[in-house]
């Protein structure tokens, strides 16, 4: 009994993701066509390979050990694909990465469009997720995080070497309020709390001449979005602590005040990463290649 590669694939994908939806998504295929190529492997193997509720799928006992056996073989498959891609001269394909929101503000323009004008035949898709999540196991070619972020078995390149976080607030906001001049300042003040992807509040983080300090940030409204708070401190609801990148313009235009400048510390910066492979695929190598030569315009 024959399976194609195509139903392989597909078994595969919904296993990794735990669901039709996600899975038609990686393989560029609608939710009903995976959907049925599933179900007629089923049918021709007699076998239930996932167990289906409304709510979940998850492998039957004979779907996992199916998924275990295939997946060396389809490895082996896609990692020959990927090196009779390599001696290809014009990047082609579809180059799928992940990341932060706040990292596609700051790359658009200089890397993600550049990338696009220059490399035409390559679809680039790019996933936001604050989580750090698994860009192998997702399907993904590469992802872009913070150094400290990047799990110790992947390749980094970097983008920017240092980031800096800063506070800001509105001129209307300031017009019957004091600067804060050192960071215990700001408990006198309305700020706008950031929730983290764990959901954690974020603490603002302050450090001068050795000086660490940690500051809960008082405020009524807490907000889980970056371009969110930077609105929200536009409008003077409070002081805000954001990437730098985020707020030039605004501070540039007048729109935002910075202050504790002084007290505001850099941090390990973007990196491009991915798994490590002896070689790589000319659209990701491309990539790489344009980072490292436009990264220098970013610093």
């Amino acid at each position: 009994m024959k399976a194609s590669l195509v139903e392989l694939e597909a078994i595969a994908a919904v296993a990794r993701h735990g669901g039709f939806r996600s899975a038609a998504r990686e393989l560029g295929m609608s939710s009903s066509a995976l959907s049925h190529a599933v179900a007629a492997l089923e049918e021709r193997l007699a076998v239930r390979l996932f167990n289906r509720t409304t709510r979940s799928v998850s492998l039957s006992a004979a779907g996992e050990q199916f998924v275990a056996e295939i997946g060396p073989a389809l490895a082996a498959i896609g990692h020959a694909i990927e090196e009779v891609g390599v001696h290809s001269a014009q990047p082609s394909g579809t180059l799928r990465l992940n990341m932060a929101t706040g990292a596609v503000r700051m790359l658009l323009a200089p890397i993600i469009l550049e990338y696009c004008r220059r490399f035409p035949n390559v679809d680039v898709e790019i996933v936001t997720d604050n989580a750090l999540v698994d860009v192998i196991g997702q399907g993904f070619d590469a992802g872009v995080r913070i150094v400290e972020a990047i799990p110790p078995d992947m390749i980094a390149v970097p983008i920017i070497p240092e980031l800096c976080s800063v506070v800001v607030g509105s001129p209307d906001y300031f017009r019957d309020r004091p600067y804060p001049l050192v960071p215990s300042d700001l408990l006198n003040h309305r700020c706008i709390r950031a929730r983290m992807a764990s959901g954690k509040i974020y603490r603002w983080e302050f450090e001068r001449r050795g000086e660490a300090l940690l500051i809960d940030a008082p405020g009524s409204l807490t907000l889980d979005q970056s371009d969110l708070i930077l609105e929200a401190a536009l409008d003077g609801a409070g002081l805000a602590y954001l990437e730098r990148h985020a707020v030039a313009e605004p501070v540039a235009a007048g729109r935002l005040v910075s202050v504790l400048e002084d007290w505001t510390p850099s941090y390990g910066g973007l990196c491009l990463y991915f798994a490590g492979r002896r070689h790589l695929p000319a659209k990701l190598r491309a990539l790489v290649d344009l980072i490292r030569h436009v990264s220098v315009g970013l610093r």
